[in-house]
């Protein structure tokens, strides 16, 4: 019994702190770490009684600890704004005083969507000032006042390991993403983990950057292509690209995967995709495919016709 329930709660005993798990894949991370036997303490700015620049008061933390909790697991919902030090410590501090560790640091701080418009145009000159250094704020700052508080107690053991979440690979984001501001703000965590990885190597621990592919966010379906999870194949004739989208719960996968491998050294400092992992791990979405949308959004951008099939 004890062996059945390794495999099936491979993360039991752990502690995992995911910062920015009000929606999206974040709150995803949050349910499939707590599925897997972690406790987990999720983060965000948006609760039932006050709600974030971002503007949805239909995804909060408390939402993302009851769904953690349906999904047979523990999960502490913290309201932190993690632009601000002094909240954040009191944050490691709590963690450090209820469980006196911590395993997994999941950096998914974002909420700036809202900032930019798709598809983008403009120069940066003529992009907000404001909106392009808010974004740098969410997108950077925030990892990096988080990594600050959090390390030294995620260094505390060896096999610790921070997962910067993004959007592209380093070879996807090598190119040129069209806006100033969202470049910097999403290679960023990239080099954030490559850096990290460096200087967590000889404490024991482990830093890698994850992205998912297409993501079918709540904010994609409801507010972009106006679909559900349900129908989301109706937007596939606005953006053929969305043929190959996955649910928020194939790249928390991959954090699972992840956090439960023990040989998860190797990947220290890389550059890693849901659907690259996948391949590596054998996971799939909750549909049973495994779509791999980097390779082809590729494809498309290089002219080509690729079928989508091929790459689920």
């Amino acid at each position: 019994m004890e062996r059945a329930e390794r495999r099936e709660r491979p993360l039991a005993g752990r502690v995992a702190l995911v910062a920015g798990a009000t929606r999206g894949a974040g709150r995803a991370m949050a349910v499939e770490l707590g599925a897997a036997g972690a406790v987990v303490y999720a983060t965000g700015r948006t609760t039932r009684a006050s709600v974030s620049e971002v503007g949805r008061d239909t995804e909060t933390i408390e939402g993302t600890a009851e769904l953690v909790a349906a999904a047979g697991g523990e999960c502490v919902a913290v309201p932190v704004d993690h632009l601000e030090p002094d909240r954040v410590r009191a944050l490691v501090d709590r963690i450090d005083r209820e469980r006196g560790r911590l395993d997994v640091l999941v950096n998914g701080l974002w909420g700036g969507d809202h900032l930019v418009d798709h598809p983008f145009t403009g120069k940066m000159w003529e992009h907000s000032l404001a909106d392009g250094l808010r974004m740098l704020e969410l997108g950077v700052h925030a990892h990096a006042i988080t990594s600050h508080r959090a390390l030294p107690l995620l260094t505390r053991r060896p096999g610790g390991l921070v997962v910067e979440v993004t959007d592209g690979t380093a070879e996807s984001d090598a190119a040129y993403r069209g806006h100033f501001f969202y470049d910097l703000a999403k290679h960023a965590p990239i080099r954030m983990a490559l850096a990290l990885g460096e200087e967590l190597r000889d404490v024991g621990c482990t830093a890698v950057a994850l992205t998912p592919g297409y993501l079918r966010s709540e904010v994609m379906l409801d507010t972009h292509f106006g679909v559900t999870e349900e129908n989301w194949r109706d937007a596939i004739a606005r953006d053929p690209a969305f043929a190959v989208s996955e649910s928020p719960r194939y790249v928390a996968r991959a954090v699972v995967a992840l956090a439960a491998d023990p040989d998860v050294a190797r990947w220290n400092g890389r550059s890693l995709s849901s659907g690259g992992l996948a391949q590596e791990y054998g996971f799939t979405d909750a549909d049973g495919s495994r779509p791999d949308a980097w390779p082809f959004i590729a494809a498309l951008a290089a002219g080509e016709r690729p079928d989508p099939a091929d790459y689920r």
